[in-house]
């Protein structure tokens, strides 16, 4: 699934370290034969423990992770909106994308020119959200201009979406996102449809200094953007993008050593694919077999014929069946033949909903 989460900020935040960090820790490439890779574009794998634990269990002859896509989007200044700096490419790049990751300076450092002259988190985050907001109102404008002739006219579909315009434009004139709006599913749908950035969902990247990484909470800079993201609901994520460039160039044991001397449990890097993977409502399922133990990635709520055609379209136009364990089942029985005999394996229809964790094994004829 070629879903993406665009990597924002302002200039000397460490936008382009954190982005250099993703692509020397990319996957490999050989595994996503498919995959056109742009300059601007980095595919790592998703960090799943599950996997190691089924490759032990089945004893494959290749391992297959699932992976995920970042977009790096051109830089932005104040006035984005209007056309200043790279104004334009920044916004046509970002409505490519299906989520954002808002790297944010929290950390001093002299030898570093702030773009405004000094480090405050709020004013960055700020920057950026209304110039996405201002372009998003020039387009609602100009829908409403075009939809308002025919509400007038009393064209049904018209009226609908002219309603919805209407709380976009208060929403926005007062500065707030198109996601704090609360719709009904038949409104989201037609939002869905106007492509607008504020609509998509924000993670923030609080990006500090190798000094206080461990201890991040500590961190004034961090402790404001914690605030802010939390009146929209949004998560953060803290990283250092420094040492996640130096970890990228590590194998695993030489990663583990790093990040225990540093007092870290997990890279930043990994918590970043996880929240924005999990930000877009994305699941793991997995296929495992003697030739290949295998993650594939799903939209949470897709049911079993669209997962098979995750794998390929004959999955879906000739399903028949889903045998099906979860992962938690599969490893307590210790085999496939055993969690049959136990009752866990089950066969399941077009209904059926996938869930997160599922050991698959699609039936099909075509």
């Amino acid at each position: 699934m070629a879903l993406t989460a665009g990597i924002v900020g302002l200039p000397n935040v460490g936008k382009s370290t954190l982005f250099n960090a993703i692509t020397q820790a990319g996957a490999e490439s050989a595994n996503y034969p498919f995959c056109t890779i742009d300059p601007n574009v980095g595919i790592v794998e998703v960090p799943d423990h599950r996997l190691q634990k089924l490759t032990e269990l089945v004893q494959p002859k290749k391992t297959v992770p699932t992976a995920f896509e970042f977009t790096d989007i051109a830089g932005i200044v104040k006035g984005a909106s209007k056309g200043e700096g790279l104004g334009n490419k920044f916004l046509s790049h970002i409505r490519q994308v299906d989520a954002i990751c808002q790297v944010v300076r929290c950390f001093a450092d002299d030898n570093i020119t702030h773009v405004s002259g000094k480090v405050d988190p709020i004013d960055d985050i700020e920057v950026i959200n209304l110039e996405l907001i201002l372009a998003d109102l020039e387009s609602v404008d100009k829908r409403i201009e075009r939809v308002g002739k025919m509400a007038k006219q009393k064209d049904k579909d018209a009226m609908f979406e002219h309603e919805i315009l209407v709380a976009l434009k208060e929403t926005l004139e007062a500065e707030k996102p198109a996601r704090t709006v609360e719709f009904s599913d038949e409104q989201v749908k037609v939002v869905k449809g106007m492509h607008l950035l504020t609509a998509k969902p924000m993670l923030y990247v609080a990006n500090v200094s190798e000094a206080e990484v461990a201890n991040a909470d500590d961190n004034e800079y961090v402790q404001q953007v914690r605030e802010y993201a939390a009146k929209e609901n949004a998560e953060v994520i803290v990283i250092c993008a420094k040492i996640e460039e130096e970890i990228s160039e590590l194998d695993g044991e030489e990663k583990e050593m790093f990040l225990s001397e540093l007092g870290i449990e997990e890279s930043g890097l990994d918590q970043l694919i996880r929240a924005s993977y999990h930000l877009l409502g994305l699941a793991t399922y997995f296929t495992a077999g003697v030739q290949e133990v295998r993650a594939w990635t799903f939209r949470k709520g897709m049911k079993a014929p669209q997962c098979a055609g995750v794998i390929h379209t004959d999955f879906e136009r000739g399903f028949i069946r889903a045998e099906t364990v979860s992962y938690e089942d599969l490893l307590a029985a210790g085999s496939h033949s055993a969690a049959k005999e136990a009752g866990k394996v089950r066969l399941e229809g077009k209904e059926y909903i996938v869930n997160d964790g599922d050991v698959i094994h699609f039936r099909f004829n075509v």
